[in-house]
């Protein structure tokens, strides 16, 4: 390997280097899917697990990219209204509350939450909705 190309390795290397970040939460809820044919089509629940993932290049004064205690704020406060719920009751959803949808509400409503807690939204990466420990749909930006 030449010096040009061990440079290029290199700059590449922290050109795309990032910090990465996640808190966890979980609800409780029923759904079913009405486009589906088997079993999900029937009315059943779910103990999600959702993971919130953030990222950014820069750390804050204290050595962090964003307060977890924040980070779970914002999520706890954007699964509130899915807690103990039939997901279907919800427009948002058109009747088929997917593990994907679910994963973009989320991501929606904590991007939205975030600016009012000092936290910049551009950080917001990604959301994991997991139906089982088998199961998990990813919104990302």
């Amino acid at each position: 390997m030449n010096e040009k190309s061990l440079e290029l390795i290199l700059f590449c290397m922290y050109a795309f280097a990032m910090y990465k970040a996640r808190v966890e939460a979980e609800f409780c809820a029923a759904h079913f899917l009405s486009h589906y044919h088997g079993k999900c089509e029937k009315l059943h629940g779910h103990n999600y697990r959702v993971r919130l993932w953030v990222r950014g290049k820069e750390l804050d004064t204290g050595g962090m990219l964003a307060d977890f205690s924040l980070l779970k704020k914002a999520l706890n406060e954007a699964i509130t209204p899915l807690d103990h719920s039939n997901l279907n009751d919800m427009e948002i959803f058109q009747n088929d509350p997917s593990a994907e949808r679910i994963a973009k509400f989320i991501f929606e409503m904590v991007e939205n939450k975030l600016g009012g807690l000092g936290i910049d939204k551009n950080i917001l990466y990604a959301v994991d909705v997991f139906e089982n420990s088998r199961s998990m749909a990813r919104f990302e930006k």
